[in-house]
């Protein structure tokens, strides 16, 4: 029992010595740059450049109903206010399933077998809404929000992406129903937060396409 409280207490104190000492929003390493590219998720031609990218660290409320350390990369302009934004959905006991930078980067990327974390950076084009009749790998020929580090993927299984009311996700099908709200799905409070630093939701599209996950600093 003095064994697990002692090694209780150091984990404490090492999660109060990180964050004493890391930065909350840093530039990127060459590790970090490394993981980047090998998860090919920035290349020539993207645009915003490596020097404009910050890595964001920040508590967050797991599902666990304890304390975390979350990590997101993103533009080094918005990085202050999602800064803002991030402790007050922890100050709100907001459930995030997973948001560490190894759910996205890296060549062996530790992807969570739920599927359910938290994104941002993705040098990636918009895709087309299947409303239009487009294939679901069609893309608008301009840049998402994520591509510019302006934009979040929050809690996808529980905030689906919807496509003229319909989502392929099959984990996501109860969650279509956004009037039974259930935990880490997202509220009107998660939705001020967000509002309270200029950024749009989503799931405020006009239309039958949602993306009820996204939230950008222009809305898109």
């Amino acid at each position: 029992m003095r064994a697990l409280t002692l090694a209780a207490v150091l984990l404490v104190a090492t999660s109060a010595a990180f964050a004493a000492s890391s930065s909350p929003i840093a530039p990127i390493t060459r590790a970090e740059g490394r993981a980047i590219l090998q998860a090919k998720e920035w290349h020539n031609g993207c645009p915003v450049a490596f020097s404009q990218l910050r890595v964001l660290t920040t508590r967050y409320y797991g599902f666990d109903r304890r304390a975390h350390w979350g990590r997101l990369v993103v533009n080094a302009h918005v990085a202050p206010r999602l800064q803002t934004v991030f402790a007050k959905l922890y100050a709100m006991r907001f459930p995030i399933h997973h948001m560490q930078f190894g759910d996205t980067y890296g060549s062996l990327r530790s992807v969570p077998k739920d599927g359910d974390f938290t994104a941002s950076f993705e040098c990636r084009e918009a895709s087309a809404s299947p409303c239009t009749g487009a294939k679901t790998n069609k893309t608008t020929g301009s840049w998402s929000m994520h591509a510019y580090g302006e934009a979040i993927d929050l809690n996808p299984v529980e905030n689906p992406y919807v496509g003229c009311g319909m989502t392929r996700d099959k984990t996501a099908l109860s969650y279509l129903d956004r009037a039974n709200l259930r935990r880490g799905m997202v509220t009107p409070a998660v939705i001020a937060a967000f509002a309270s630093v200029g950024w749009g939701w989503g799931g405020s599209w006009f239309g039958s396409t949602k993306d009820y996950m996204h939230f950008s600093a222009n809305g898109h």
